[in-house]
């Protein structure tokens, strides 16, 4: 009699434990829509283009019916804008599952849904911007869809706030000179918004110029309580407060 006692109790906890299961998975683990479109950002105005000065030989010549004035070049600066293909944004947190061993995780999410504008003053490179960049947060994807499925509705509210954006202010350490081929380090200064607050935030960057794209990564640390996204704390699974935001990105030119 006792054994079968044992036996209906381990029944009765698998039963309320696949309905604990059910009940989540319908709940704060229930799907939330993600996007599949790339996000629009403002576009940077195009480098300024400046007339060539004529020689005095252009003057006359171009006083002589049928011949062309004289041409125009750009000056020095060069508009890129980011290839979502090649780039991605990703975060990693670490969380713990508490269980028979307490396991340590680091949880990394990705998303392509970033757009956004550089400009490159091979001149005089601190004439050099970042425009505003937008993030699709809804489509940052893990290997746990409810990991996922629970950012989405409980953390980032992705369905009502679906997209980040982070503002450039300022840029500091720029070379005074740079060259097709080099690779530069840099810091940017600037507002990132998620939902609806807004925090100063600093990225450290790595910039390769290339001949036709720029490369590039820059990386930060933030706390998801300072934006109101966490940090997550379920029966079964916590996470920490900080968190790295990592930003690795191809531009092309526009």
């Amino acid at each position: 009699m006792t054994f079968k006692r044992v036996l209906t109790g381990i029944g009765v906890l698998v039963v309320l434990g696949g309905l604990g299961l059910f009940v989540l998975d319908r709940t704060i683990f229930a799907p939330v829509a993600v996007s599949t479109e790339v996000p629009v950002a403002p576009t940077l105005p195009a480098p300024t283009v400046v007339a060539d000065q004529p020689t005095a030989g252009q003057t006359q010549a171009a006083t002589q019916p049928g011949t062309a004035a004289s041409t125009t070049s750009p000056a020095g600066a060069q508009r890129y804008r980011i290839d979502a293909s090649q780039s991605e944004v990703r975060y990693e947190v670490d969380e713990t599952f508490f269980n028979e061993n307490n396991r340590l995780n680091t949880a990394i999410g990705r998303t392509k849904g970033i757009a956004g504008d550089i400009l490159i003053d091979f001149a005089n490179p601190s004439n050099s911007q970042v425009g505003e960049i937008v993030i699709d947060v809804s489509q940052f994807t893990s290997d746990e869809t409810r990991r996922d499925n629970f950012i989405r509705r409980n953390g980032l509210n992705s369905a009502q706030y679906p997209k980040a954006t982070f503002v450039t202010k300022s840029i500091e350490g720029l070379p005074a000179r740079v060259a097709v081929g080099d690779q530069v380090s840099f810091k940017i200064s600037g507002d990132l918004t998620v939902k609806e607050t807004t925090r100063p935030v600093i990225w450290d960057v790595t910039l390769k110029l290339g001949d036709k794209r720029l490369e590039g990564s820059a990386t930060t640390q933030i706390l998801m309580s300072d934006f109101g996204v966490g940090p997550l704390k379920l029966p079964m699974l916590q996470t920490k407060d900080d968190v790295k935001l990592v930003f690795d990105f191809v531009a092309l030119p526009a």
